[in-house]
């Protein structure tokens, strides 16, 4: 009878240990994985960083004023007021 409880008990701790190895596998491959995707993640947001600052670095490219008072010279022909042209208002 002591062996029968004996081999029970044994039988129990071996499946208890399978499920135990079992569940430290799954969750080391599940713990690769999301490192996987973290690194990759991080890789997404350095190329993300790269143009951000590029596309911050052209919009000050096309809206520095030397460029806007060029163009406004060259393509559409404007030019300085001159004192005779310029009105003043008086704001009550």
């Amino acid at each position: 009878m002591a062996d029968q409880s004996l081999a029970g008990i044994t039988v129990i701790l071996l499946v208890l240990v399978m499920v135990s190895a079992l569940a430290v596998v799954y969750v080391k491959y599940d713990a690769r994985l999301m490192f996987n995707q973290l690194q990759k993640e991080l890789r997404e947001q350095d190329r993300l960083g790269v143009e951000w600052n590029r596309l911050q670095l052209e919009q000050n490219t096309w809206s520095s004023n030397n460029r806007i008072e060029k163009l406004a010279r060259t393509k559409l022909n404007l030019q300085a007021p001159t004192s005779a042209q310029i009105v003043y208002v008086k704001v009550k």
